[in-house]
């Protein structure tokens, strides 16, 4: 959401009790693999050698700390460090002080190649080993690394689990937490004439076990002025896949559908929403559906999600 933006609470409307709840808006922005017979023990990082901790040294840059890739570069003394970290020591070895030139220290680099190294995320499920120069790729796509924060009414830099981050949109966001597969919003806004970047209070739904998140935002897509709704799945794009769903918005005999598969919270939201992957309602449009006088936005989205087969 832009600076400034607001964020709206919507009255959520039960289909069991047929209660219409008017919320006040709020402003602010699977196993271990293995070890190889002699592969000897696992040091820091998941690195297998016969000498696990004395490797894991000798590849550590000494400045980041962090495991060095090529170019790995040395001074004249054979001090080594991380191509990132040379360009902010001024050309100097940190350690002895000497100049450091342009020497690359190709016996590290061999070593590392032979190497076996574990996820960094093994401690949330991936038990995969991968070579060496194959981790950082494997990590940048692993399916355990941790997921960023769904919600959207201001920047929050959270990140972890699933069940993590459920806790912490209840706990710490307030959002509304609802059981069931379908939906009934009634979203309401006052002057809907002007329609600045906005979005009204994250939903999340427990269904078929999964959680999802509802959005519903308003901002200018190009220079129309637009309201829109779409889905977001708590988990992995492939596991999104697996479910469906629909919106739909209308009033006076006419009506606006949307149908398709929810975008995994890997997506940003802004990601989503400017992608149009979603129910994109004209302003017009939305205030014919809120009634003729055009002073307040009142707009009833009804949706469900479905497994698909």
């Amino acid at each position: 959401m832009a600076p400034g933006g607001i964020t709206y609470k919507e009255a959520l409307e039960s289909y069991s009790t047929g209660l219409d709840y008017e919320v006040k808006m709020s402003k602010f922005e699977a196993t271990n693999k293995p070890a190889k017979p002699g592969s000897g023990s696992v040091g820091k990082y998941g690195i297998r050698s016969s000498n696990g901790n004395g490797v894991h040294e000798l590849l550590e840059c000494p400045v980041c700390t962090n495991l060095m890739y090529p170019p790995i570069n040395q001074c004249p003394n054979g001090h080594t460090l991380c191509s990132s970290c040379k360009q902010q020591v001024q050309n100097t070895c940190p350690t002895c002080r000497y100049e450091l030139g342009n020497i690359r220290c190709l016996a590290l680099e061999k070593v590392a190649e032979s190497l076996e190294v574990s996820c960094r995320y093994q401690s949330l499920g991936c038990h995969d080993i991968f070579p060496y120069y194959s981790k950082v790729k494997h990590e940048q796509h692993c399916r355990f690394r941790s997921y960023d924060c769904p919600y959207t009414g201001s920047e929050c830099s959270v990140t972890g689990d699933i069940p993590t981050l459920v806790e912490h949109l209840k706990d710490d966001h307030k959002v509304d937490m609802h059981s069931g597969c379908t939906f009934n919003h009634r979203y309401v806004k006052s002057n809907p004439q002007e329609v600045e970047n906005a979005t009204w209070m994250l939903t999340v739904f427990n269904c078929f076990g999964r959680q999802f998140c509802l959005h519903f935002e308003a901002f200018q897509l190009g220079t129309a002025p637009v309201y829109m709704a779409f889905l977001r799945f708590m988990g992995d794009e492939n596991e999104a896949k697996k479910f469906s769903y629909s919106l739909e918005v209308g009033a006076h005999s006419r009506k606006l559908t949307w149908q398709g598969i929810p975008r995994s919270i890997r997506d940003g939201h802004r990601k989503v929403r400017d992608s149009q992957d979603g129910l994109i309602i004209p302003r017009n449009m939305a205030l014919f559906f809120s009634g003729s006088d055009k002073e307040e936005l009142k707009l009833r989205v009804t949706g469900r999600i479905w497994r698909e087969e």
